[in-house]
C-alpha cells in the first residue's frame, strides 16, 4: 500500500503540475489548510534535486501569499472565518495570552513560529486580529518562510541521494514522521500559546 503511495507521489513530484501543487498547499497551508508544503516539497526536491531552490522559492512565495490571507482572516473576517478556524484548531481559550505575548515580542514571534513546525496559520490570522504592521509582518513572513523552505531545499540537494534511497525503504515511516511532527505543532503551540 505505501509502496503505490511512494510511487503516485513521485508521479506528481515529475509531473509538469507538481509546482502548482506545491504553491497550492504552501498557500493553504499558511492561511487554512493543516497539512505542511513540506509532504511534496520533500519529494519533489529528492526527485529532481537540481530544482530543489526553485521549489523552495516557489513554496516561499506561495506560503507569504497565503499567509497575506491569513492576516486578512485575523483583520477583516475574525469574527467569522478567523474565530472558526481558531476554535477549529483548539486555540480560542489562548487568545488572551497569545495577544500579550504579540504586544511584547510580535517580531519574534512571527519568526520563530515560521521556522518550526508550530501552525504558521495561527501567526497569520493573529497577526491580522491585532493589527500587526503589514509591511514588518510581510518582509518577517518572507524571511522566516524563506528560510525554512531554502534550508530544506539546501539538506535534501546536499543529501538527495542518501534521502532519497531512505525514503524509498522507508515510507512508511517517513509519512509517520510528518503526521507526527504536525501533531506536535499543534500540541507545542497548543501548551505555548
Amino acid at each position: 500500500m505505501f509502496k503505490r503511495l511512494y510511487q503516485r507521489i513521485l508521479l506528481l513530484a515529475e509531473s509538469k503540475h507538481a509546482p502548482f501543487a506545491l504553491a497550492a498547499i504552501a498557500f493553504a497551508e499558511s492561511s487554512f489548510f493543516p497539512i505542511p508544503p513540506d509532504v511534496i516539497l520533500i519529494p519533489m526536491s529528492l526527485a529532481t534535486p537540481r530544482r530543489a531552490w526553485r521549489y523552495a522559492a516557489i513554496a516561499t512565495v506561495a506560503s507569504v501569499a497565503g499567509g497575506v490571507v491569513g492576516y486578512g482572516i485575523g483583520a477583516l473576517l475574525y469574527d467569522t472565518l478567523g474565530q472558526w478556524l481558531i476554535h477549529l484548531y483548539g486555540y480560542a481559550d489562548r487568545m488572551a495570552m497569545l495577544k500579550e505575548t504579540y504586544a511584547r515580542w510580535g517580531a519574534l514571534v512571527i519568526l520563530v513560529k515560521g521556522l518550526t513546525p508550530i501552525p504558521y496559520k495561527l501567526v497569520t490570522i493573529v497577526s491580522g486580529l491585532l493589527g500587526y504592521n503589514f509591511a514588518i509582518f510581510v518582509l518577517l513572513s518572507i524571511v522566516t518562510r524563506g528560510a525554512r523552505f531554502f534550508i530544506l531545499a539546501g539538506a535534501l540537494n546536499w543529501f538527495g541521494d542518501p534521502l532519497r534511497i531512505a525514503l524509498e525503504r522507508h515510507f512508511a515511516l517517513f509519512l509517520g514522521l510528518i503526521a507526527i511532527v504536525i501533531v506536535i505543532g499543534f500540541w507545542i503551540a497548543a501548551r505555548m500559546l
